[in-house]
């Protein structure tokens, strides 16, 4: 066994973005959360500083997603949605480029959009995922998109919102490993439901997945090690 128990569950980004989760839910997703020590929970901006308050000394990073979904907000508004996430306590923000500019090939507006982002974090000490939305998108878009990503030094290059019309495939994952700089991380976003599949993507260079079904990923990680149950009733459904 080449991995840790800590080694795949700081691969998981625990999501609660589904817009119909209650504040009990929210609550108890993040609780989920933190017992399975994940790396990240990715929360709806409104509840992120209570978020980024439950977190302080876990070692669980607190995010966020900017022009989440469709990325067709303005960049001023990405700019200050950015800001706040900070503020409330964000340490990785997760933002969707501008489909619609992409898909006008548009590079210098896609290029801007994703500068004003990453720089707003940056300067804070913090990381940016930038979201593709593969589904939507030709090979050379994504290509491009990784050429840029790497030139602008974001952190993570993330296949899909899971609001799309699909998710991570393993043919988009070797093609965005392939295309970002190795200084360039590779977020599986939807599509990733099971620790075989963890596995698989882990094996591809993919450092981080974004999932909503962690205990039971993390529950077959355990039972593969040997570990303990942490929780036999289902986990918190989310948004990937």
């Amino acid at each position: 066994m080449s991995y840790t128990y800590k080694d795949i569950s700081k691969m998981i980004d625990h999501s609660l973005l589904t817009p119909t989760l209650t504040v009990q839910e929210l609550e108890a997703g993040i609780a989920l959360a933190i017992d399975y020590d994940v790396a990240s929970i990715c929360i709806m901006p409104y509840y992120q500083r209570r978020c980024a308050d439950l977190l302080k000394g876990t070692g669980i990073r607190a995010s966020t997603t900017i022009g989440f979904p469709h990325g067709a907000n303005t960049t001023a508004i990405k700019k200050m949605e950015a800001e706040r996430a900070i503020a409330d306590g964000c340490e990785e923000l997760d933002m969707v480029v501008n489909i619609s500019q992409v898909l006008s090939e548009r590079w210098d507006y896609v290029r801007e959009d994703i500068k004003v982002v990453i720089d707003v974090a940056h300067k804070a000490g913090q990381k940016v995922k930038v979201i593709f939305e593969n589904s939507f998108l030709k090979d050379e878009h994504k290509i491009k998109l990784c050429e840029i990503c790497s030139e602008l030094k974001a952190d993570w290059v993330k296949t899909s919102t899971g609001y799309g019309s699909g998710g991570a495939t393993i043919e988009d994952l070797i093609l965005m490993r392939k295309h970002a700089a190795p200084s360039v991380q590779v977020k599986a976003a939807g599509g990733v439901r099971d620790f075989a599949k963890m596995l698989e993507v882990r094996a591809l260079g993919v450092s981080r997945v974004g999932a909503s079904r962690t205990r039971e990923m993390l529950e077959e990680c355990r039972k593969v090690m040997g570990h303990p149950v942490l929780h036999t009733a289902p986990g918190t459904v989310a948004g990937y």
